[in-house]
């Protein structure tokens, strides 16, 4: 019988926490620190992917996620160290994806080209706004113009390329996103990552919410109107939403996150970097101290730097699977979730839910509707256990 986890595949995940600067909206483990040993760090990723590796002996790496934080603050001789140690641990998929998340400033830029050597053939650019008065809003510290300059070095750099763009901003209308977003789209991209402001406790913006000084967020109605015009222009232009706020040219979505959402196994490396594992039949949850210089004290002593390692129960298996597929196109395979949680999902739940127009239901798989998307984590919660 085949392990399901080989269903969704396996990753590596790569954390890199630090930062120039902390974004207001930003709830990511990341840390703005003047003195980085870039040494050290190389080290210590070695050493727990010398651990891990031990672990999961014949596998096959499908994709490499270096996310942060910033990665384009890593010198790409790290990058280079980090990924030529690979092959030595694992069979490498044919097609192997290797992701960067880079901010589109120049210095960053000038990088390109290295990191294109090392081996990342895919990057993933934060410009997220394309005005400069959002972009200081947002604490970015690069410009339009800078961000579509770095645009265009990456594109003539790597042969896929990912932006993000965050909308439902301070005083956004409609009519302002649709004009940004059409911008967007008339660079002819191959994957777009659109996500809707989110205001997380903890963060400057939050702080901000509380004190009632961030002011001109999106209502319910807009909010929801917002996403829906995002989903419909993003289709006509040729880049569906495979995932809730992830759009591609059909081939062009990210290999990485798949794993993730098609509960694949994958190791997480790095300060607060999380995994799953499937080893000797059982599903384990894995963690990493927060703080940089924690993790960096564990692994030195030895291993991975890993926390205390969660054994998943079938259902914990299940709700994950639940959660994660139904925010994508491809949904979730009633057989699998069956096979997952040792019992059948409860057709009475699928079919009020169709009945309302929140499901489609495709021979054995359910997809979140179009209709249902607007409220999806109402849709998960009604599908779950009881």
């Amino acid at each position: 019988m085949v392990e399901d986890w080989r269903l969704g595949g396996f990753g590596l995940y790569i954390h890199w926490p630090y930062c120039e600067a902390k974004c207001p909206y930003c709830d990511f483990n990341s840390h703005v620190s003047q003195v980085i040993d870039q040494d050290a760090w190389r080290d210590a990723y070695l050493s727990a992917l010398d651990a891990y590796a031990a672990e999961t002996p014949d596998r096959v790496l499908n994709s490499v996620y270096f996310g942060g934080g910033t990665p384009s603050l890593m010198n790409p001789a790290v990058v280079s160290s980090v990924l030529d140690a690979l092959p030595k641990h694992w069979r490498l998929a044919n097609d192997l994806e290797v992701t960067l998340e880079a901010n589109p400033s120049s210095v960053e830029a000038s990088r390109f080209s290295r990191y294109r050597d090392a081996g990342v053939n895919r990057v993933s650019l934060g410009i997220q706004a394309l005005n400069d008065i959002d972009l200081r809003r947002l604490g970015r510290l690069h410009n339009t113009d800078t961000a579509l300059k770095a645009l265009e070095i990456a594109r003539n750099t790597f042969d896929r390329v990912n932006f993000d763009l965050i909308y439902g901003r301070q005083d956004q209308g409609l009519q302002d996103w649709i004009e940004e977003l059409e911008r967007a789209l008339s660079f002819s991209p191959d994957h777009l990552s659109l996500y809707q402001l989110t205001i997380e406790q903890g963060t400057a913006f939050g702080n901000l919410l509380n004190r009632g000084k961030l002011t001109g967020l999106p209502g319910e109605d807009l909010a929801a109107d917002l996403y829906d015009l995002t989903a419909e222009t993003t289709a006509a232009a040729g880049l569906p939403a495979y995932e809730v706020s992830n759009h591609a040219k059909p081939g062009q979505e990210s290999r990485h996150n798949l794993v993730y959402w098609q509960a694949g196994d994958y190791v997480g490396i790095g300060p607060g970097a999380h995994g799953r594992l499937t080893l000797g039949g059982h599903r384990f949850a894995t963690t990493t101290a927060l703080a940089p210089g924690d993790w960096l004290a564990a692994v030195a002593k030895g291993g991975s730097g890993e926390l205390a390692r969660e054994t998943l129960s079938s259902e914990d298996h299940l709700v994950e699977y639940i959660m994660m597929s139904l925010r994508t196109l491809k949904g979730l395979d009633l057989r699998r979730a069956e096979t997952i949680g040792e019992r059948p999902i409860d057709s009475r739940k699928i079919n009020m839910l169709r009945e309302i127009g929140m499901l489609d239901c495709v021979d054995d798989r359910v997809v979140v509707s179009q209709r249902g998307r607007s409220v999806l984590n109402a849709v998960i919660t009604a599908l779950l256990p009881d």
